[in-house]
């Protein structure tokens, strides 16, 4: 039911890595390249797609984790985009609002947050061509299922750039170890189906230009969410994991849950860019619309009460969180990175945190609702 930090052990991790990928059990890929598996895009495009799409889902799933499609995206395709990417890179610099990424130091790469709707908005002619393109929608249909939404987030590592440490992707890899271990152990297996990551090359990207490592077959350790951030796990990576090499218009998929981390650029002279694709599924949404801002604010004064009368004497904390939980948005995600940084950590302050701080400190209603504006207002794009 339950899965504990103090239950991670370095050699269960290494008994599933034993497994390794056969490239007789994935017949449309050309060849497997350190435990990867490569598919050429001319090829997989004369392929029956129903056929592929089953060998994609294996191969994130029961396989390596990893698939890179050679030749994804055509070379004018990327070079119409990556240079809109630039022109926002200047936009960003030049109005002092350039933006950061999750590991490196400030101002050593360069970040585009909600880089999909900017390149919408911006150029619709190129953000037509770019995401026209028949092999993400199939193997994101193939993970995913219809209805699954993009975003995007361009980064550039450039020379002399700092690569990350290993980690596992959103929806669990976004959270520390104690939020983690609050879901139970079947949740942990379902946050790798809610999402798929990509990252399209924008340019060539030799092995010393620091493409991302990974580790196959790691995302089939049921307690990798809680393991990646112990010592012995994040010294197997460093030294057993993979590296390949890319060429501009290649796109690596992966599943969310497999042990990566972006590699340092090395080279004298390549900014990498990347264009870093986060695909979710349909499912990850309620039925109905709702407006928490305006329950919060009207709760508020009640719950303000509640805890100053002692109201729940013997559960007084976990009431209110209780009623928190019905009312407020208890996640922090989606919103615009841009404006809701996260700090000390990798995830904003959620609007449920917002008014358990407001009730710890005792806040007036009025500065509740000033509050909750501005959270709200952090977290709109219509200033794109």
């Amino acid at each position: 039911m339950w899965l504990r930090v103090g239950d991670v052990r370095l050699g269960d991790l290494l008994a599933v890595l034993r497994e390794g990928t056969e490239s007789g059990e994935y017949p449309y890929a050309g060849r497997v390249e350190q435990g990867v598996l490569l598919y050429d895009a001319v090829r997989v495009r004369k392929e029956d797609p129903w056929e592929v799409q089953a060998e994609f889902a294996r191969a994130l799933g029961e396989g390596p984790g990893i698939v890179v499609l050679k030749g994804a995206f055509g070379k004018d395709v990327v070079d119409a985009a990556t240079n809109e990417f630039r022109l926002m890179i200047e936009d960003q610099r030049a109005a002092g609002t350039a933006g950061g990424d999750h590991f490196a130091k400030p101002g050593a790469n360069d970040r585009v947050w909600n880089a999909l709707e900017k390149l919408a908005l911006r150029n619709p002619e190129v953000f037509a061509a770019y995401y026209a393109n028949d092999l993400l929608a199939l193997i994101a249909k193939a993970w995913l299922g219809p209805g699954y939404q993009v975003t995007s987030q361009v980064n550039v590592v450039n020379p002399g750039g700092e690569g990350q440490t290993v980690h596992r992707d959103y929806h669990l890899g976004f959270q520390s170890d104690e939020v983690a271990a609050a879901y139970p152990a079947h949740v942990h297996r379902l946050s790798s189906a809610l999402t798929l990551q990509g990252a399209v090359a924008h340019c060539d990207m030799p092995v010393e230009s620091g493409p991302t490592l990974y580790l196959p077959h790691s995302h089939k350790y049921e307690l990798g969410y809680l393991a990646w951030r112990q010592p012995e796990f994040s010294e197997h990576f460093v030294a057993n994991h993979v590296q390949l090499p890319l060429e501009k218009g290649d796109a690596v998929f992966f599943n969310p849950a497999l042990f990566h981390a972006a590699g340092s650029n090395h080279s004298p002279d390549i900014k990498r860019m990347a264009n870093l694709l986060q695909i979710s599924s349909a499912f990850g949404r309620a039925m109905e619309t709702v407006d928490r801002v305006r329950m919060a604010v009207t709760l508020y004064p009640v719950l303000r009460t509640l805890r100053q009368d002692g109201a729940f004497p013997d559960l007084k904390v976990p009431a209110l969180d209780n009623v928190i939980a019905a009312s407020a948005e208890g996640y922090a995600f989606p919103t615009n990175l841009d404006r809701d940084q996260p700090i000390g950590g990798l995830a904003p302050q959620t609007q449920a945190e917002l008014i358990r701080q407001a009730l710890d400190e005792d806040w007036p209603a009025e500065r509740v609702q000033l509050a909750l504006d501005e959270h709200a207002v952090r977290r709109r794009t219509d200033d794109i």
